[in-house]
């Protein structure tokens, strides 16, 4: 059987980049969603372990690499 891995320490790091990123640039979780049709209060709140696919629609909205977006960690 195949287990989902769940490491809450990079959740917890995840969550806070997206976090971080997201007020910078002003934008309410509502606006993110409207504009990406991703929920993320579950994703900020270290709720949900988030696929590589998703992080990348939203380094895309962002308009950094999924590079850049390791680094601020």
């Amino acid at each position: 059987m195949n287990k989902q891995r769940v490491d809450s320490a990079v959740i917890k790091s995840v969550s806070l980049r997206i976090k971080q990123l997201r007020e910078a640039k002003g934008i309410s979780q509502e606006t993110l969603y409207i504009d990406t049709d991703i929920h993320i209060a579950r994703i900020e709140a270290g709720k949900s372990n988030i696929t590589i696919s998703t992080l990348s629609a939203l380094c895309t909205y962002f308009d950094i690499s999924l590079a850049d977006f390791f680094e601020g960690i």
